[in-house]
């Protein structure tokens, strides 16, 4: 097996190197298959578990990398079509220039619309888009011209955009029946969605009277085995001429419900605190726990004052029982000496719109579990 020459085995970046990426085998077939035969996908799963990394993974694996050109879009932050158009022009604009074809003239041929915000630094000759998103008058034609690029390219495109529910929440309305019949309309693009609101992203995907119903295949992104995981850590560490004890990933495991991203975060942090040749042990786990919540703690200080009294009561009584199936119910209003139903609910609702809280099969939960576990030590 190839050895990274990474002094920290556990990569926490969106791109992880093959050798250090741990198991989803079946899931990239899964993922390999669709795309090769056509079809598009909805990958849904909690924040964290791991969907971006999986999508770079996808697209570093042989039969998807020297057969398409692919794109990675992440549109949680656009609030509108006009800012949608944007990002998405300006990631095919960066994947060209990474390529060794760089067609400018069949770019800017298409897509028309950017053409004014093309430049070329005076001092590397490298091309560049300096466009604002003000810039982009109309976006619908923006957003057809990028799809229209995207058809007449030599190889056929995969094009994955990251948090997609968030076109339900744009200004514009129909925005969802705009894009449907877009995407609808292209044969040489896959499209890849993926979505951390479950909820909105299952009801765009399964309700009839949307545009977007039943036109991708679903695929329910679950944590890793933990026994897979385990033995993915115990590798690692050995590779490095360290070892861990099973008992500890398993604790890391169970803490952190499976969250890839949070594994990962500990095992890095148990990584560094283990010297050459020695055994990382249980009893690290407070000290590594320690470490990386102190490095947060201003954040999760300011994030906390920003919220009103009554929304920061809740949030500390649930972090006091870790999830709650009903946090309307009197007994669990009783214990934590919490205001009126009506109130929580105001509260509850708030929290939820600010994505601090989440509602998940074993009821509502912080959404960052090292925020749910900062709490449950200092309130």
């Amino acid at each position: 097996m190839k050895t990274s020459n990474i002094n920290n085995p556990f990569v926490i970046s969106r791109s992880i190197p093959e050798e250090l990426f741990c198991d989803r085998k079946e899931e990239t077939a899964f993922l390999i298959k669709q795309v090769q035969n056509g079809r598009n996908v909805v990958l849904v799963s909690p924040r964290r578990m791991g969907k971006t990394g999986l999508i770079h993974h996808l697209f570093q694996q042989k039969e998807i990398q020297e057969h398409y050109y692919t794109f990675f879009v992440d549109i949680y932050s656009a609030t509108t079509l006009q800012e949608m158009s944007y990002i998405l022009g300006k990631a095919v604009f960066e994947q060209l220039k990474s390529t060794r074809e760089r067609n400018w003239e069949a770019f800017f041929q298409t897509i028309k619309s950017l053409r004014m915000g093309f430049k070329v630094d005076s001092i590397s000759g490298e091309p560049k888009l300096e466009l604002g998103i003000g810039a982009i008058e109309d976006p619908a034609v923006t957003l057809e011209e990028i799809f229209q690029y995207l058809e007449a390219a030599k190889r056929p495109c995969l094009l994955a955009l990251d948090e997609f529910q968030q076109i339900a929440e744009f200004q514009e309305k129909r925005v969802e029946a705009l894009l449907r019949g877009m995407i609808q309309g292209c044969s040489n693009t896959s499209f890849l969605f993926s979505g951390s609101k479950q909820h909105t992203i299952s009801q765009m995907f399964h309700t009839k009277a949307r545009p977007f119903y039943q036109s991708a295949q679903l695929m329910d992104l679950r944590p890793i085995a933990e026994d897979v995981y385990a033995g993915f850590a115990s590798r690692l560490f050995e590779q490095k001429g360290k070892r861990i004890e099973r008992e500890a990933v398993e604790l890391v495991y169970d803490e952190y419900r499976g969250t890839t991203w949070y594994l990962q975060m500990m095992m890095n942090e148990l990584f560094a605190l283990t010297d050459e040749g020695a055994v990382c042990t249980s009893a690290m786990l407070p000290v590594a726990e320690r470490n990386i919540l102190e490095v947060q703690e201003g954040s999760y200080r300011m994030q906390l004052n920003l919220l009103s009294p009554k929304q920061k009561h809740l949030l500390q009584a649930i972090a006091r029982e870790g999830s709650v199936k009903s946090p309307t119910a009197g007994a669990f209003i009783k214990k934590h000496s919490l205001d009126s139903a009506s109130s929580v609910q105001s509260a509850l609702r708030s929290l939820e719109e600010k994505e601090i809280v989440s509602a998940t099969d074993n009821g509502y939960c912080i959404s960052d579990l090292f925020l749910g576990r900062w709490m449950q030590m200092n309130y």
